[in-house]
């Protein structure tokens, strides 16, 4: 049989064809110098409780903003005061969840992914218990519900069921003593920072670093 002739046009065509053994098509590369944005996370300080007004409160609820670079995370937190009582190992007990402030438990609006006490944290709304210790490191918790009351008593197995981690933080004695209970930040870097909780006498920090 004599072989038939293809056109060299054709050929052209059917050559690749044939060699079907070739790499799919790669996807183009992403542009270069291509902005990168954060989650887009709420950051007003809501009560998760509308039976107790704001306004009045005899622990006022506040917020702080903590710079860590260029990011800004919120914390909203009750403010209790000493008021000639003792507060750590008294009205505070040791070794005993204690919800970083008054009424609602703390909470910490954070719009990036972070290190908080070294717990890898992303993007999102979490509250912020505590354990204080009588001596050495306190226990920080961080927990991704934060709709409940910040009583021990509402500290179900439901509520443990959604903590992201436990972490050791720095506790130290200061010398004058702090009235009323105060969240504040201190950069320690380009792109961290320490929360810092004072009351009575005793001051803890949280290191927190973007990521």
């Amino acid at each position: 049989m004599r072989g038939v002739r293809l056109p060299l046009a054709v050929a052209v065509l059917v050559g690749p064809m044939a060699c079907s053994g070739a790499a799919p098509p790669q996807e183009s590369a992403p542009p270069r110098n291509q902005q990168v944005t954060d989650p887009v996370v709420p950051t007003a300080c809501v009560p998760s409780t509308t039976t107790l007004p704001v306004a009045g409160r005899p622990s006022p609820y506040d917020s702080v903003d903590v710079r860590v670079g260029s990011r800004t995370a919120r914390i909203c937190y009750g403010r209790p005061s000493m008021k000639n009582r003792q507060v750590f190992g008294g009205l505070v007990p040791f070794d005993t969840l204690w919800r970083t402030g008054a009424n609602e438990p703390t909470i910490i609006h954070l719009p990036f992914n972070a290190q908080i006490a070294g717990l890898t944290v992303p993007a999102g709304s979490y509250s912020l218990y505590t354990i204080p210790k009588q001596s050495g490191d306190w226990t920080l918790i961080v927990n991704r519900s934060t709709s409940q009351w910040g009583h021990p008593n509402s500290y179900t197995e439901a509520v443990k069921a959604q903590e992201l981690g436990r972490a050791p933080v720095r506790a130290e004695q200061i010398n004058s003593p702090v009235e009323q209970f105060t969240i504040r930040s201190e950069s320690t870097g380009s792109d961290r920072a320490d929360i810092v909780l004072e009351w009575e006498r005793t001051r803890v920090r949280i290191p927190i670093r973007a990521s």
